[in-house]
């Protein structure tokens, strides 16, 4: 308990999935928390819960896509508690209605690549710019992005939201590099699939079958599997790490790709001569 005692944390996203996992992970080891959200009643749900269990929690409605309205998000946040150590730029759209839209580069629609562009971002981008100063003021603190394995790779569809990703990667390396002097690290978690709601709504089983086939754990992952992870990354333990994009994926990205077959069929990548 109280590994990031008396600071103060803004989570974006905070009301649901990964989010609403860190905000309360935040609380309990004794973090003043931000559920900043577009959904303001799902976040306030989650402050409530943090409130009954003796955490401190603050509610700020957000469009992450609007500029005045991120830069208002972390405004009100140092105002109602006076200073800011760790932001978690975990928010993006990942809604089905702008899923089914995010195809191919063939098939993309410039109104879904520049939304997508806008809410993944450059809303990670423009919370990070606004919070920096008050960071620093404090005499140095984390920046946590959410990442994603497909950043890491090419696949088939949700091409903006995998390029946007990808974005966040180098954001993340160039923040650690611009900010490192005044005592802020910056570093940003790549999950596998996790099992949030959204998934849950956009994933059919089959796929989630099969991604589970590459999964050396056995298991997809959970929000609390991505919470503790930040934990890590906003507490002091993880002082001399800054500039990273750590895979939280079970080993997915981590074996060749014919594991799963092989697990299924029991052959190996060696001949075996007959005895």
């Amino acid at each position: 308990m109280g590994r990031i005692e008396g600071k103060v944390a803004i989570v974006t996203g905070g009301a649901s999935g990964i989010g609403r996992a860190s905000c309360e992970l935040f609380a309990r080891e004794g973090a003043s928390v931000v559920v900043a959200d577009l959904d303001e009643e799902r976040a306030r749900d989650v402050a409530l819960g943090i409130e009954k269990a003796g955490g401190r929690a603050l509610v700020v409605h957000v469009d992450m896509g609007d500029p005045a309205a991120v830069e208002a998000m972390v405004a009100d946040s140092v105002a109602a508690y006076g200073a800011l150590h760790v932001l978690f730029n975990n928010a993006a759209d990942t809604s089905v209605a702008t899923l089914e839209r995010d195809g191919s580069v063939e098939g993309m629609e410039v109104e879904v690549w520049d939304h997508i562009m806008a809410v993944d971002l450059r809303g990670a981008m423009l919370a990070s710019k606004h919070a920096i100063p008050h960071i620093a003021a404090t005499g140095g603190g984390s920046i946590i992005n959410t990442s994603s394995n497909q950043s890491l790779a090419g696949d088939l569809t949700q091409t903006a939201y995998a390029i946007a990703k990808a974005g966040i990667n180098n954001l993340t390396r160039f923040i650690a590099t611009q900010c490192g002097h005044q005592g802020i690290r910056c570093n940003a978690l790549s999950p596998g699939l996790i099992l949030t709601p959204a998934a849950l709504r956009a994933c059919p089983e089959d796929v989630q079958a099969s991604i589970r086939s590459h999964s050396p754990v056995g298991r997809l992952g959970e929000s609390d599997d991505i919470a503790h992870a930040a934990l890590f990354l906003a507490s002091d333990e993880s002082s001399y790490i800054t500039g990273q994009v750590i895979s939280v994926d079970g080993g997915q990205l981590a074996h060749l790709p014919h594991y799963a077959n092989l697990m299924e069929t029991g052959a190996t990548t060696t001949v075996q001569r007959p005895r």
